[in-house]
């Protein structure tokens, strides 16, 4: 049985997780985090805190879906008490990124920019195709998402995006739309570009663009189960791996 304590409780995420865990045998959420908590809330399926260093006592992993600002103090807690945590929130910028691979040092890290299954193996066809179109196709990436996300683009964008440049040896540049820029594509470029709006769960899109041929590889996601029975058997799996990074390639191997 995996213990995990679940950061962001409250959210959309959280509830999800909640649910999903709530059918399994082979884990249980003992305790949940969420800065909105108060003595008020009217949920009792286990104790809530508002803050990690609340917890009663440590967890076998932390599943973190919350916010970028709740890192400093997660990483800490678990530095602390030598805790495996599973980063599944987005939105981090370069120097949480540093710091989430910094405490692979310590600790088990489990970071990815996305869980989903279908979006790794995604990136695996994207590093397939470019190997095999080479540099005679231009690149461009899609995503789109409901109307509430905050950051733009996606983290899972950027991992495909990186997952690309990295074939060709991290030399492309990456384009954010094109609204401010008045000249022609360079072959440089790798364009990235986000939507939002209504209710969609996630949906993107890679276009290789040739000459007089176009190849699209495309996931879209129909809802948020698919990230989080991800991050759940991250959890698992995390709970007993010595310290270091690992992603969702690791997961695989371990099936």
């Amino acid at each position: 049985m995996t213990n995990i304590a679940l950061s962001g409780a409250l959210g959309k995420m959280g509830g999800v997780i909640t649910a999903l865990v709530a059918a399994r045998s082979d884990c249980d959420i003992m305790a949940g985090i969420d800065v909105s908590f108060t003595d008020h809330h009217d949920y009792a399926a286990f104790p809530l805190c508002r803050n990690v260093g609340d917890l009663q006592r440590a967890p076998d992993v932390i599943i973190d879906f919350s916010h970028p600002c709740a890192l400093p103090d997660l990483l800490t807690y678990c530095k602390t008490k030598n805790v495996p945590i599973v980063v599944a929130t987005t939105g981090y910028n370069a120097d949480e990124v540093s710091e989430i691979k910094n405490a692979a040092a310590q600790i088990p890290v489990f970071f990815t920019g996305n869980m989903s299954l279908g979006i790794n193996l995604l990136q695996d066809l994207a590093r397939r195709a470019v190997r095999v179109l080479g540099t005679q196709f231009d690149v461009e990436i899609i995503e789109k998402h409901h109307n509430l996300k905050k950051d733009a683009p996606s983290g899972t964008a950027l991992m495909l995006a990186d997952s690309v440049n990295s074939e060709y040896g991290n030399n492309k540049r990456y384009v954010y739309d094109r609204h401010s820029v008045l000249k022609q594509r360079e072959p440089s470029e790798i364009g990235i570009h986000a939507v939002r709006g209504g209710t969609i769960v996630g949906e993107h899109e890679i276009i290789f663009a040739g000459h007089e041929e176009v190849i699209r590889l495309s996931h879209s996601a129909l809802s948020k189960e698919v990230f989080a029975v991800g991050a759940i058997n991250a959890a698992i799996f995390l709970k007993n791996q010595p310290q270091g990074l690992y992603d969702m390639s690791d997961l695989l191997r371990a099936v």
